[in-house]
């Protein structure tokens, strides 16, 4: 079966989970015997229309379009909403456009809606989305707009697009399938997708960047956040804690990303004199995979705003390399359960700071707690997060729906 894939990112310059988590899908679905083809903006790299590539032997279409993160927030919205007209103009006049029976959509984006409805009419396809932010509304829960602005209609129309040209729609936990019922009732076609990741862990290396040398990090426990620095992580929230920890010389936090609060993080840096944090901006997949062998925990925040109830897929990664897990999450977040109740780590509300302060001391100070908590969240990862489950579960889907 041809399958059609669109992340709206891809490796290997990419560090968003998302386009690593879709290499791993199109990989296992090429290990089942399809053919998964990979169509994904180019983000203003490459001067052709379309550009057709390999990586591991999976064929990319990379379609030109506009860069959209790192451009301010009207540039990002602009690149967006040209996703799925330049991504038609370039693909339109593929022979073999006819021949794609599976299409697996990613959101957020929410823009590639339209795009989703030209290849259900033109080659009749079965449209999966993967739904992992339920954008704008995030954004109206943050007060960052308000739900009655011209804004947030144009958001609300491509997203009804989306929703309304997939055959499904897979959300990552029975808490996010509730709350998007609350949201949007009219749609019965939802199951739970949980997040996936390949459960074969990297050795340690240091080839391509060596985090404790470069940075003079040899006798440190380091405290590894690594993804997306924005509004929906509260980076504010890592930040209490870097302060806090500043009195345990042997402990230091390290960021690697991109986002909207990432000049945030690097003033605070400067203003409030944290020298146990080092900021750096994102690396390709394959420096990221060595980063996480030579850290000691991994973090994570969400910001305690959000109504959905997001499984941060950087979360996958830390368990696949047997990290202790420590963060914040928002209210009513199932993601407790797998970490505290599983006993991968801990979790906490957002805003518990001194719960959190108490969990990293401890942490510091007992390596073999970590060790254990690391090993607990790979069995985690292996028993609940598999990229074999997650593929098999869509395909299955796509066949149930023939019969």
């Amino acid at each position: 079966m041809k399958i059609a894939l669109f992340p709206d990112d891809y490796l290997p310059d990419s560090t968003l989970v998302h386009a690593k988590m879709f290499h791993e899908l199109a990989l296992e679905f090429k290990r089942l015997g399809h053919e998964p083809v990979i169509i994904t903006p180019s983000h203003g790299k490459q001067t052709k229309r379309l550009q057709v590539d390999y990586l591991d032997g999976v064929e990319i279409w990379r379609f030109r379009n506009p860069p959209m993160r790192g451009q301010g927030k009207v540039k990002r919205v602009i690149s967006e909403t040209l996703l799925s007209l330049n991504a038609f103009l370039a693909i339109k006049n593929a022979k073999d456009i006819s021949s794609f029976e599976l299409c697996v959509n990613y959101s957020p984006t929410i823009f590639f809606g339209p795009l989703m409805h030209w290849f259900k009419r033109k080659a009749k396809t079965f449209n999966y989305l993967v739904l992992r932010d339920m954008f704008p509304q995030w954004v109206i829960d943050e007060g960052l707009i308000s739900a009655k602005s011209p804004i947030a209609s144009y958001f609300h129309f491509f997203e009804k697009l989306n929703y309304n040209a997939s055959d499904c729609i897979g959300l990552m936990s029975p808490a996010n399938v509730d709350y998007f019922r609350t949201l949007h009732s009219e749609y019965n076609n939802l199951q739970v997708l949980r997040n996936w990741a390949d459960i074969n862990p990297v050795s340690f290396s240091s080839q391509l960047i060596d985090i404790r040398k470069v940075y003079g990090l040899n006798d440190k426990v380091i405290f590894f956040y690594g993804g997306n620095i924005g509004h929906a992580q509260d980076m504010r929230n890592l930040l209490r804690l870097v302060k806090s920890m500043a009195p345990y010389s042997n402990a230091h936090f390290l960021f690697i990303g991109q986002g909207d609060e990432f000049e945030l993080v690097k003033q605070a840096i400067a203003v409030e004199n944290l020298h146990n944090l080092t900021l750096l901006p994102s690396i390709n997949q394959d420096a990221y995979k060595e980063v996480l062998t030579q850290v000691d925990v991994g973090l994570f925040s969400l910001a305690k705003t959000h109504k959905a109830h997001n499984f941060p897929g950087k979360l996958l990664g830390y368990m696949l390399q047997s990290l202790p897990i420590l963060g914040s999450v928002n209210p009513g977040n199932d993601l407790i359960d797998f970490i505290n109740g599983q006993g991968a780590g801990w979790a906490y509300i957002n805003g518990e700071d001194e719960a959190l302060l108490t969990a990293a001391i401890n942490l510091l100070k007992d390596k073999v707690l970590r060790v254990e908590m690391g090993m607990r969240g790979y069995d985690v990862l292996t028993a609940n997060f598999s990229v074999k489950a997650a593929a098999q579960q869509i395909t299955n889907t796509f066949l149930e729906s023939n019969k």
